[in-house]
């Protein structure tokens, strides 16, 4: 029969089908959703086409059609149950798209697999009236021989599932497997694959990813573990050393307060004790800044012990208050004979955690060296105290009122017990004529610490806009009332 004859439902389902075709490669990626809506809405239309035509696709082809008529209608109905397994396929993906990631397909190859392959045998029943029975027994015998050939690839298959599933990591996470640490770039039906650090792709096959120990490095997400690992010598006393590391750990601001950091002793050997320091901090990618940071804290924290300055191998040949002032990087400019003169008027001062040791708008009446200990630097700011920074051993305070006699801007609280050398204003003021890079040193350290200041202070709170159904309906309630005292004044 001609074609040209054929009747117009089955023209406008098949044409259906082709708008499909074209309007899924036409829409972005990015519109998943769009696209899915379309397919779906495309399908009702294709079915509801179908069945104006005269055709079920739950019985075979009525024998009203013959010839070209019934090759195109068997096409469409076979043609129905693909399209549906597509179209069932996207809202199942969709409806599990929090569970199963986008670059992660084989979550997403497996269920579309078996929606087409329930299709296909039913398509055989009903379209095409197979004995499903049969070809099902025959796949089966065919299945278990290609399984016993491919036993290893399942293997990978099925721990990639048991992966998916149990989800110990995600893509774009940095994982460790088995002493392989990188980044998760894809996870498909055999492997797992990492970018690592140097920039190679290492493929690990997902057997042996499920067997092997696995440490996920990216969670939990909202804090990352920095570990640093000190050797000293075993003449230190433990606890000495523990508190000068605790103090370091408090010092360092990229650390977070929660949870709190630790310091404990790992190994103890006949020459040297081993000290491992751990810490947190927001993101893994401050890690390093973190750990430098530690390491210098570390390093000015015992110095400052004294402690560890008693138990060094090696006579000391200064006295304790001009290892302090040697400490302090602003005052390495002045000669040895102006620190010894300064050496003179230092006035040793403890202050217990949480004292305050220059308080908001006062005028110092002394420069004050932190010999040890870790100080906290906060200013007052439009929405509440800020945390500026944080001050050890060898850091000055106090030296914009041996200059100018100018009252603080912020506030000085000690975080730790702190052991801090004064050194009053007049004593200092009385050398400046005679030694002038005193001056200069603390002139600029005034410069410094206002410069990076004044951007702070000048923060203003962000204004919550205030937003919703409620504000709207006041702000149209108002509008008359206002309107009608403007028209009355």
């Amino acid at each position: 029969m001609d074609l040209m004859k054929l009747p117009h439902p089955l023209f406008w389902t098949a044409a259906i089908l082709v708008a499909d075709l074209i309007l899924w490669r036409l829409i972005s990626e990015t519109r998943s959703h769009w696209k899915i809506a379309i397919r779906s809405a495309l399908f009702l239309m294709f079915s509801a086409g179908l069945l104006g035509a005269g055709l079920t696709p739950l019985n075979t082809v009525p024998d009203q059609f013959d010839g070209a008529e019934h090759t195109l209608a068997t096409t469409l109905a076979i043609a129905w149950w693909l399209f549906g397994a597509r179209a069932i396929t996207g809202l199942m993906i969709l409806l599990l798209e929090s569970r199963i990631e986008r670059k992660g397909h084989l979550l997403q190859d497996l269920i579309g697999a078996g929606v087409f392959l329930v299709a296909l045998v039913a398509a055989a029943a009903y379209i095409l009236d197979l004995p499903v029975k049969g070809l099902l027994a025959t796949s089966g015998a065919v299945a278990i021989i290609l399984a016993l050939a491919v036993q290893s690839t399942l293997a990978d298959v099925f721990s990639g599932i048991v992966l998916n599933a149990t989800k110990p990591f995600r893509v774009d996470d940095v994982i460790n497997i088995d002493g392989v640490e990188g980044k998760v770039v894809e996870i498909d039906w055999r492997s797992t694959y990492l970018l690592t650090s140097a920039g190679s792709m290492v493929v690990i096959p997902n057997a042996m990813a499920a067997k092997t120990r696995i440490v996920n490095l990216s969670r939990p997400d909202h804090f990352h573990s920095v570990t640093v690992t000190v050797e000293l010598p075993v003449r230190l006393r433990p606890a000495s050393v523990l508190d000068s590391l605790t103090k370091a750990l408090k010092g360092c601001r990229e650390l977070m307060s929660e949870p709190e950091g630790s310091a404990v002793v790992t190994k103890s050997g006949l020459r040297s004790v081993e000290y491992e320091i751990t810490g947190y901090v927001h993101s893994r990618d401050r890690r390093g800044i973190a750990r430098n940071q530690l390491h210098d804290l570390i390093y000015r924290q015992l110095a400052a012990s004294e402690s560890v300055r008693q138990s060094s191998a090696h006579p000391v040949a200064t006295t304790r208050q001009l290892a302090a002032l040697d400490s302090v990087s602003a005052l390495r400019t002045l000669s040895s004979e102006d620190r010894l003169e300064l050496e003179q008027h230092m006035r040793l001062s403890s202050y217990p955690a949480g004292a305050v040791i220059l308080e908001l708008a006062v005028v110092p009446d002394a420069l004050l060296i932190v010999e040890s200990g870790v100080v906290t630097v906060t200013m007052e700011r439009s929405d509440g105290p800020y945390e500026l920074g944080r001050m050890g051993p060898g850091e000055l305070m106090g030296e914009g009122g041996v200059i100018s006699e100018s009252p603080t801007a912020v506030r000085f609280t000690a975080l730790t017990d702190c052991v801090i050398y004064r050194v009053d204003r007049t004593d200092i003021t009385a050398t400046f004529d005679e030694h002038s890079e005193l001056r200069r040193a603390l002139v600029e350290l005034v410069r410094t610490r206002t410069k990076a200041r004044e951007p702070l202070l000048q923060h203003r709170p962000l204004e919550d806009t205030p937003t919703g159904l409620l504000h709207w309906f006041r702000g149209r309630v108002n509008k008359p009332r206002d309107a009608g005292k403007i028209r009355r004044s």
